[in-house]
């Protein structure tokens, strides 16, 4: 059976509706950077993701091609993630998504090395006829953070932060974003195919000891 991330590593994504605290170790993803509003047809963002699946998939076949990575073993491709920031907000000001900055990141498995990756970005290309040239082979290693799991749309986070926020000031946390600490969700539904109210998203914030 292929490995799956979400199943063997459940205390990153399947969460419970109610505040946690964990301790991220450092992950090396595929990831895309850019600005405006997620929401946009055809826009940076969902060009961005459209390159994500592009190289994540390119590697995930791989072991059918010519290119053999040293360690391989069948897995199912990570869920889409997202690190969102706006100049001068903490958090997310969902009022305003033109304003966002993002990264968009899909996560490797640990056999995937830097050469690795480049070969995807390439093959990726001349197979899709896509400009990969975006894609970057990125290391985040976000810490200790306070994660739950948000039931619904999108734009109801606001109300699953609070929850995160009165559990931190409970528990003697306070939130750490910074330029290097952001706002971090990891999609588990796919808007297309599941209903609004059941939409899966964990949320996850940079924090520290008060």
């Amino acid at each position: 059976m292929a490995f799956d991330f979400k199943k063997e590593y459940k205390q990153f994504y399947m969460p419970k509706n109610k505040p946690e605290i964990v301790m991220v170790p450092p992950i090396n993803y595929i990831a895309v950077q850019g600005t405006g509003n997620p929401n946009e047809e055809g826009g940076a963002y969902q060009q961005a993701v459209g390159i994500l699946y592009a190289v994540a998939y390119t590697l995930r076949m791989s072991y059918k091609g010519t290119h053999k990575i040293d360690g391989f073993f069948e897995y199912v491709v990570p869920p889409l993630e997202g690190f969102w920031w706006q100049e001068d907000v903490d958090g997310v000001d969902y009022s305003d998504k033109s304003s966002f900055n993002w990264i968009s990141v899909i996560r490797l498995p640990d056999f995937v090395k830097k050469d690795d990756f480049d070969w995807a970005v390439q093959e990726a290309a001349r197979k899709k006829k896509l400009d990969c040239s975006s894609a970057e082979y990125l290391t985040i290693d976000e810490g200790l953070c306070v994660q739950m799991m948000h039931y619904g749309v999108y734009d109801d986070e606001p109300a699953t932060v609070a929850i995160m926020d009165e559990y931190l000031s409970a528990n003697g946390y306070e939130n750490d974003f910074s330029d290097h600490r952001l706002h971090h969700e990891i999609y588990l539904s796919d808007p297309r195919k599941t209903v609004a109210s059941k939409q899966k998203t964990v949320i996850r914030h940079p924090v520290k000891t008060k």
